[in-house]
């Protein structure tokens, strides 16, 4: 099983003048927790693209090749590229670079985006959502798979026997389809014969067990074998020494953050109680110490059979340094518990709470 961390950049509020950290250092935070992440042995790092003032990652794959120069080992991925409002022959260039840059860690985890920002900036209209995404997929796929393309569709003007480079040193270059719960997204990706990522950010995690069911079946009826398909999820949460120093550290920023995503999207605001359960057992949010952290995901391990598990560090906006050691946390401490207690067999129960 492989473990990892994500993150979108967030630029979270200075708490001793209560301004907004520039892009600049934010991004360069980011390296660092990048650099730490390979240090403590977790296996992957994710950064998603956005193209938000609150966000400062919306030129991943620059971002990324600065950290394949300053890493050795860590798999670099996207988090996602979305790929409705993205050029495939460039986002294909761009990772093959990454690939070649970092001897073969390069991954792209692409999505059809849960933020507008880029389907405008970039000349897309929100009509052609999935139509957009479905096409470009399949671009994105040949261009991967054949040197050179031959290909016509809807959105792009076609391409007639043209070679595409760099090539990926990887063959072929990994491509993970993320879903945010939407089943005929695990079906596309079932019958393609592509890897999920599934992001787990609200509700029980149980209920995605249906999800996984279908795209095991969806893989099947492909002709494919889903032990050959690994299953990601990516949670948002944070680690700290103590449980409710954990809980309190996050709360503050988590909630600011979706209260501002629920003002733009019409949500009522997030309640004390409902953050609560989110943390709790059955919640959404993997938040605690290591002992209840590590419970909380073989829990979830399980329950859905994850074969790699992303950590999202950054959802609660939290100082570089609280993120840091919340790093160092999940890779000496979570990870080998996790690890040691599905190499047992051991099973969870209240210690989750």
């Amino acid at each position: 099983m492989e473990f990892g961390l994500t993150s979108f950049a967030e630029t979270h509020r200075d708490p001793a003048t209560g301004e907004s950290i520039s892009h600049g250092e934010r991004i360069r935070d980011v390296l660092e927790e990048i650099e730490l992440a390979e240090q403590v042995g977790l296996d992957v790092y994710g950064l998603g693209e956005h193209h938000r003032v609150d966000m400062a990652a919306s030129s991943v794959a620059v971002i990324l090749g600065a950290a394949a120069a300053r890493t050795e080992r860590i798999r670099l991925s996207s988090a996602v590229i979305i790929l409705s409002s993205a050029d495939p022959v460039r986002t294909y260039q761009d990772f093959a670079t990454l690939d070649l840059i970092s001897k073969g860690r390069a991954e792209l985890l692409v999505g059809r985006g849960s933020f507008i920002e880029s389907f405008p900036l970039f000349g897309y209209s929100l009509s052609d959502y999935d139509e957009l995404f479905a096409e470009k997929l399949e671009l994105l796929l040949q261009i991967r798979d054949n040197e050179t393309v031959t290909w016509s569709g809807k959105f792009r003007t076609p391409l007639d026997n043209q070679a595409i480079y760099p090539r990926a040193q990887q063959k072929p270059l990994p491509v993970w389809i993320g879903v945010g719960g939407t089943p005929a997204s695990m079906v596309r990706a079932g019958r393609l014969g592509l890897p999920v990522a599934l992001a787990i950010i609200g509700g029980d995690p149980a209920r995605f067990a249906t999800l996984v069911a279908l795209y095991h079946r969806s893989l099947r009826e492909a002709g494919h074998d889903p032990s050959d398909f690994p299953l990601a999820v990516h949670a948002l949460g944070h680690v700290a020494d103590d449980k409710d120093e954990a809980i309190e550290a996050i709360y503050p920023g988590f909630t600011e953050t979706m209260n501002k995503i629920g003002r733009e999207r019409g949500w009522p605001p997030l309640t004390r109680e409902q953050f609560d359960w989110m943390a709790g057992p059955d919640g959404s949010l993997i938040v605690g110490d290591p002992d209840t952290v590590a419970a909380k995901i073989t829990r979830w391990c399980d329950m859905l059979g994850i074969e790699r598990f992303l950590l999202h560090t950054s959802a609660g906006n939290l100082p570089h340094v609280a993120t840091m050691r919340s790093i160092e946390l999940f890779g000496k401490e979570v990870v080998p518990q996790v690890r040691n207690r599905r190499s047992t067999g051991e099973m969870e129960g209240n210690d989750i709470g």
